[in-house]
């Protein structure tokens, strides 16, 4: 039984290919530029709406300059 490495060394196409050599080639350009995509997609959605929070944190009950005297 012949590995996937084997079958694919004995196409004639790869004959001509310099076996030091590794490229990603145009599958690995296109998967790079999908995530690429999508990671700006996801920014733009993250600051859409993280301008919309408002968020105003409420004084601890009974801390200082809540209005109640401290004597």
């Amino acid at each position: 039984m012949m590995s996937a490495t084997a079958s694919l060394a004995a196409l004639p196409l790869a004959a001509d290919l310099d076996q030091d050599k590794v490229t990603p080639g145009v599958l690995g350009f296109i998967v790079f530029a999908v995530i690429g995509g999508a990671v700006w997609l996801l920014m733009k959605s993250m600051n859409k709406h993280m301008k919309r929070v408002d968020f105003v944190e409420a004084p601890e009950p009974g801390a200082p300059g809540e209005g109640t005297d401290a004597k």
